[in-house]
This record gives C-alpha cells, sequence and structure tokens, in this order.
C-alpha cells in the first residue's frame, strides 16, 4: 500500500505545482519557446514518447491508487460481466418490437432471428436485475461514513456493470468504475461515483486495481472480456500468486453450457481441487450469503 504524504513532508522545497507556475513566467525567447524547455511532467509530447511506457503504467497505477486511498476506500467487491446484457426495461421493449416485426412477415428469416436474439436478451436481462440487487445487498450493509469498506467494483461500462453500480446509487452509496479505452465508443456509465470512475489504457493495471483491494467476486454471464477477467483471477489464486476469496459464478444454465471444467479434470489439465476454487449461485441473496459468510459480516 502507497503511503499518504502530510503537506508539510517536504516545507524547504517549492511543490511540483508551484514550481510550473513560475516556470510559466519566463521572458519569450527562441529558448523557452522550444519544446525542450518545458518541464518534463508539463510535456505532454514527452509523456507519450514510446521510451516513457514504464512511467506512464507507474502513473495509472499511481493515481487510482491515491484517489482511492483519498475517499478512504478500504475494501471492494467485484463484479465482473456481459456489457450487452440488457436491463429487463429495455429488453421487454426491443422484444415486443422484434415480435411484431416478426409477425408481419413470418416468411422473413432476418426478422425470425432477430426476435429469437430478442427473446434470449429477455431471459438473461434477469442478470441485471440480480446484479442490480446484489450491489444493493453488499451497499446496504457495509459502508460506513468516512470509511469506505466493501465498496461496489465494476468495469465501469454497461451491462451488468450498470446493473452493479446503479444497484449501489440506489442506496445513495459510492460505487467504482474502472473504465477502459477501447477503439470503438466507450463510456462510463451513469451510476459509477464520479469521484471513483477512472479510465484506463493498460488493460494490466486496470486488473490490478480490481483486485487490489477486493475481498469476493462475482462473475455473471459476459463474453471474452468476462472470460479474460474471471480466468486471470482463477489462475491467481491457483498458482497462490493472490490470497483466495470467495470466486462467485451467477447462473449455473449459463457456465454449465459454456465451460466444461469436468473435462479439464477429466484431461488433468487441472486438478480436482481447482473446480473448488469458485461456487455456483443462482440468486442475489445466495451471493450475499457467501460474500457475508467468507468475510464476518452479518446477514
Amino acid at each position: 500500500m502507497i503511503m499518504k504524504k502530510t503537506e508539510t513532508e517536504c516545507p524547504a522545497f517549492p511543490t511540483a505545482k508551484e514550481d510550473l507556475e513560475a516556470a510559466r513566467h519566463h521572458v519569450a525567447s527562441p529558448q523557452t519557446q522550444s519544446p525542450s524547455y518545458k518541464l518534463a511532467y508539463e510535456d505532454q509530447e514527452f509523456l507519450l514518447r514510446d521510451e516513457l511506457r514504464p512511467i506512464r503504467l507507474q502513473l495509472e497505477l499511481l493515481k487510482p491508487e491515491l484517489l482511492q486511498q483519498t475517499e478512504n476506500v478500504v475494501s471492494t467487491i467485484v463484479v465482473f460481466g456481459g456489457a450487452r446484457i440488457q436491463d429487463p426495461e429495455t429488453a421487454e421493449k426491443q422484444c415486443a418490437a422484434a415480435r411484431v416485426a416478426a409477425q408481419g412477415d413470418p416468411a422473413n428469416v432476418t426478422l425470425s432471428l432477430a426476435l429469437t436474439k430478442a427473446e434470449r436478451a429477455l431471459a438473461s436481462s434477469k442478470y441485471y436485475t440480480e446484479a442490480r440487487k446484489l450491489a444493493s445487498l453488499v451497499s446496504g450493509c457495509c459502508q460506513e461514513p468516512g470509511r469506505l469498506t466493501h465498496v461496489v467494483t465494476t468495469g465501469g461500462g454497461p451491462g451488468i456493470m450498470e446493473a452493479a453500480n446503479r444497484g449501489a446509487h440506489d442506496l445513495g452509496a459510492k460505487s467504482i468504475g474502472l473504465n477502459i479505452v477501447l477503439p470503438h465508443e466507450q463510456h462510463p456509465n451513469r451510476y459509477a461515483s464520479p469521484e471513483l470512475s477512472f479510465q484506463f489504457h493498460y488493460f494490466a493495471i486496470r486488473k490490478m486495481h480490481f483486485l487490489m483491494r477486493a475481498k469476493a467476486l462475482v462473475v455473471f454471464p459476459g463474453g471474452f472480456g468476462t472470460l479474460d477477467e474471471f480466468f486471470e483471477v482463477l489462475t491467481l489464486v491457483q498458482t497462490k500468486k493472490m490470497k483466495p476469496i470467495p470466486i462467485l459464478l451467477f447462473g449455473e444454465q449459463f457456465w454449465k453450457r459454456v465451460i466444461d471444467f469436468e473435462v479439464l479434470v477429466e484431461e488433468g489439465t487441472i486438478s480436482p481441487e481447482d473446480v473448488l476454487l469458485f461456487k455456483i449461485v443462482e440468486t442475489a441473496e445466495d451471493a450475499w450469503r457467501e460474500i457475508a459468510k467468507a468475510n464476518g459480516l452479518p446477514i
């Protein structure tokens, strides 16, 4: 853990902010107008050079850490899940529209497929409801004034991430969103606390921040990103690079279809005890009981 510095720790020297202000009051000349004359920490073009990647990695690790310390975030409950899972209201409207369209042209294969997809999305919207409910259960029991424990933390995007941040928001509790820059449009959902909404360039550093304070991990159905995050945590716990925490998979029907862990055991690629690293749950209440039991919290 990075230690906080007090304002008076280095009283003999000007702060970086003070020096930056002083540096801006120079006499204009070819020398002072040259990019080389800029203070290194003000020179964005310099900081963006390929050779500065190690510094940017450090900054990306440090900034969210210091701001979480400022907000007194002590521990987190991490929620992973698909960005494409819709809230029930949206899913219901889209399904109704797709149904009308398909009924109006029964021979249209494209419309039939769209209806099937919309019906599946509506069925999956139950996970949005459960993620929102779980986040409310966690946030309602754990946060204290001036000390934030078991703070709901997500990837900050739509879908399950939005649902979990929303569940905390419903109670007026703070929650964390760890967004990532992607080639397509990406923006944080509106329910994560603004002062705890972060944007990352490096997936690796983002993953570290997911786990640095985590007291439990809940994994809802999702795609490549969700699977990547889930398997990274499994690997860290399996190899003892991380202390065990409750890892809860939400929705047996989904996970049994997507991953056959027993095949991995039969093939000898994982040990039989490795399947005990996680547990499958079906409801927000089930997940909360597991989290509370593991962390000594009242249910």
